[in-house]
């Protein structure tokens, strides 16, 4: 009832970012119609709302009731893993829910749970937020100590899950352009990176919708041995994997966030990285 409520204000009084969703949906997918682009549009925000109160209830719920509502569906690829003392890289993206596997991360695997993100730019909320995202034993840490972290658990041979959303808008970070639903896009590297410099396998996984509130999380693996593939097939093939989720149900994905700021520089061709995304105006 509050996200029905909140969608009318958000979608129909406000109209949050709805020129920025609509450009992006628009360019994405130019062969639907306007119709079926306002029926995405739609269920992209009834989607936004859920997501937002989610995130609020995630903040207080117990483990019990998040794991009722978030259920991995095959944690034993994950867990093998830990059995054989190997950390692993989780890459997923904002996609469905994000906040009740940050979360529940120490909880639903046999690992020591890392989240990787960005911290929030209030200085009053992000200790809080903080404190209870970690309540449950998952660690988040931040762009500047990342390396150090990582280094740390590597050499006292703790087997981690990092769990890293890759689909962000890179910043100064280095970056590997492709195409990406039907644009020029940039990913962020450092999943990748992380792998092939530990020799972490790399799993992705999908989170699925199966009714408002409760979702269902399915991992494959990408790569078990990353010095084995070429130098960038893994970020390239999360690409693949990602596209194909939100093409299926695209109202799932993030579409409010302004994915596509930057332009490739004309030096670095598709499928090479750059180290400098150009604002794209």
């Amino acid at each position: 009832m509050l996200s029905d409520i909140l969608y009318v204000i958000i979608y129909r009084l406000v109209g949050y970012r709805k020129k920025v969703v609509r450009d992006n949906l628009l360019r994405s997918f130019p062969e639907k119609g306007e119709k079926e682009l306002r029926r995405i549009e739609r269920r992209f925000y009834r989607h936004l709302c859920d997501i937002f109160l989610e995130g609020v209830y995630n903040l207080f719920a117990s483990e019990k009731a998040i794991r009722k509502r978030y259920r991995v569906t095959n944690p034993e690829l994950v867990n093998r893993y830990y059995e054989e003392g190997r950390t692993v890289v989780l890459m997923s993206a904002h996609y469905n829910d994000w906040e009740f596997m940050i979360t529940t991360l120490c909880r639903q695997f046999g690992h020591h749970g890392i989240g990787i993100g960005k911290a929030l730019e209030s200085k009053f909320f992000e200790p809080r937020v903080y404190r209870r995202r970690t309540r449950f034993g998952t660690q988040v840490v931040y762009a500047d100590t990342v390396r150090e972290e990582v280094a740390y658990y590597d050499r006292h041979h703790v087997p981690c899950a990092l769990m890293m959303l890759s689909d962000q808008s890179p910043s100064h970070a280095r970056c590997y352009w492709t195409m990406f639903l039907n644009q020029e896009t940039p990913f962020i590297y450092g999943a990748e990176k992380f792998a092939r410099q530990y020799g972490y396998p790399v799993l992705y996984y999908r989170v699925d919708k199966v009714r408002r509130g409760h979702y269902t999380v399915t991992f494959s693996l990408i790569c078990d041995d990353p010095l084995s593939v070429p130098q960038y097939w893994i970020v390239e093939r999360y690409a693949r994997r990602l596209e194909e989720d939100i093409c299926r149900q695209p109202e799932y994905w993030l579409w409010s966030h302004r994915r596509w700021k930057h332009k490739r520089p004309e030096e670095t061709p598709l499928g090479l990285p750059s180290t400098s995304p150009q604002p794209n105006n």
